[in-house]
């Protein structure tokens, strides 16, 4: 199910309910497939099961909240250095893609190795950060003689070292995601939080806020703590709620803290919506200029569909005496890389006719390859008089999208969201004066709309770009050189 919901959440700008059904039947199949091979070799589905006796303590709450608010912290943080980094990659790593992965290998190894919680496997280290303490679980972790402060710090210092090792390596030529560092982090920085309030529960044991505690038994479970910390990270660079949520669940079977986890993720939600941008898909769709419409927060434009709409039109006509032949239509289609073109009643009076997609006609050409080029093309169903032609008219759609030209921009995004339009035609008095795209309100969005605002930003970002590339190119030959002169030095003494 979390599959399911993750497509509806996350993924489509308009979702159709029979959507619903295919996605729970792909996941189904997933799942069936999974447990056929059980990759895991341990029998179960889920990747870390669970098994927490005690319920939560309302005097956690506040501790909920500060997880809450590493979440968001944390996705805001890597959201937006990582969408730097990837940037600076696209310009000036992307010849170098196999080097790259073998320094980020280098480092990642070298960096990790002298940390426990580093070294191991990113699932491995949750599974273990997950676990309760008990006679049956035996690691370092949960040992009592090992000083709690070294521990502690150690776990900060992989939170914020996972964090590091995300922003730099997503994107980079691996086929890798950012779910389970991000719930890795999240883990470690729990578990931290969980040792530090287990302590003073077993400093304070009669304090007036622990009443609540059985006096036989335990009171507070770090890997509780763990597992929220992961919901947390995973909400705040994916900006999902009720999916994580469900994930969550799915993965460890942790039912008792299905309200821990709801306040959790609503908290990073929050901080999110607040000063974030949205999640870490949402932001590399709109960096790599895809043509995805948010549908999660309002947009104030100003202004109307005059100002976004593309005024170069290629048209084609329903008048016989302007009708164009296969040849030019063959010279247009392979010219243009529109997906359809309008169709205007005559090239003098422009009203509107109709609209005819790019495929349609590729087809029917294709079905007319014999047919002589000159033929002319004939796109309505009225009487061309025994002329000879080839008949598109059964392809076209007499019945399109329009707009007036006076319209707000809010309105026309408003349909473009809610009816899943993928253009709509702008008239004034049934003249044809344009046309608009999904494209076309993004390219308005983040160029005249938004990007004049942060050109400054932007130019600056570019500079530190450029330094930070001739200093890498400046190390490498430093570092080139420097071992030229050491391996030179090292076949003299030997000869």
């Amino acid at each position: 199910m979390g599959g399911v919901l993750f497509s509806v959440e996350e993924i489509s700008s308009v979702f159709q309910l029979n959507t619903i059904w295919k996605s729970y039947f792909c996941a189904l199949i997933a799942v069936t497939t999974l447990a056929m091979f059980n990759p895991f070799r341990t029998g179960q589905l889920v990747l870390f099961e669970v098994t927490y006796d005690t319920n939560w303590h309302y005097f956690e709450i506040p501790v909920y909240i500060v997880l809450g608010v590493f979440g968001g912290l944390y996705g805001i943080i890597v959201s937006k250095f990582n969408i730097r980094v990837v940037a600076f990659r696209k310009k000036y790593l992307a010849n170098f893609a196999i080097r790259e992965v073998l320094i980020l290998t280098l480092f990642t190894a070298s960096f990790s190795y002298f940390n426990q919680f580093l070294r191991l496997d990113m699932t491995e280290t949750m599974e273990i950060l997950f676990h309760e303490c008990d006679k049956n679980f035996k690691h370092p972790i949960c040992d009592p003689n090992n000083k709690k402060t070294g521990i502690i710090v150690s776990l900060l210092f992989a939170t914020f070292a996972r964090m590091l090792l995300t922003i730099i390596t997503y994107g980079c030529k691996v086929p890798a995601g950012i779910f389970v560092p991000s719930m890795a982090a999240g883990a470690t920085f729990g578990r931290a939080l969980g040792i530090i309030v287990d302590l003073i529960y077993q400093n304070h044991k009669s304090s007036a806020l622990f009443q609540n505690c059985p006096k036989e038994g335990k009171c507070i479970i770090p890997g509780t703590y763990a597992f929220l910390g992961a919901a947390a990270g995973l909400c705040g660079i994916t900006d999902l709620t009720v999916t994580v949520v469900v994930i969550m669940f799915e993965l460890t079977g942790a039912i008792r803290y299905i309200i821990p986890t709801m306040i959790v993720v609503a908290i990073t939600k929050s901080i999110n919506d607040k000063w974030g941008k949205g999640g870490i898909a949402d932001q590399m769709i709109t960096f790599n200029g895809l043509p995805l419409i948010e549908t999660k927060q309002s947009i104030a434009f100003g202004t109307s569909v005059e100002t976004a709409m593309s005024n170069v039109i290629v048209a084609f006509s329903t008048d016989i005496n302007d009708a164009i032949t296969l040849k030019q239509l063959r010279h247009t289609l392979e010219n243009t890389k529109y997906r359809g073109f309008p169709i205007i009643k005559s090239g003098i009076n422009s009203k509107i006719y109709g609209y005819v997609s790019r495929h349609e006609l590729e087809y029917i050409l294709k079905n007319h390859e014999q047919v002589n080029d000159s033929t002319l093309c004939n796109f309505s169903d009225e009487d061309s008089g025994g002329v000879d032609k080839v008949d598109f008219s059964p392809v076209v759609n007499t019945s399109p999208l329009t707009i007036n030209v006076d319209t707000s921009l809010e309105y026309v995004l408003d349909i473009f969201t809610k009816l899943g339009a993928r253009y709509i035609l702008v008239e004034k008095d049934g003249n044809l004066v344009g046309i608009i795209t999904r494209k076309d309100i993004l390219r308005y969005e983040y160029t005249a709309h938004e990007n004049a605002q942060n050109e400054e930003k932007r130019i600056k970002e570019e500079e530190f770009n450029a330094k930070v590339w001739e200093f890498m190119i400046l190390t490498a030959n430093s570092a080139k050189k420097n071992l030229g002169k050491i391996l030179h030095n090292d076949a003299n003494r030997y000869l």
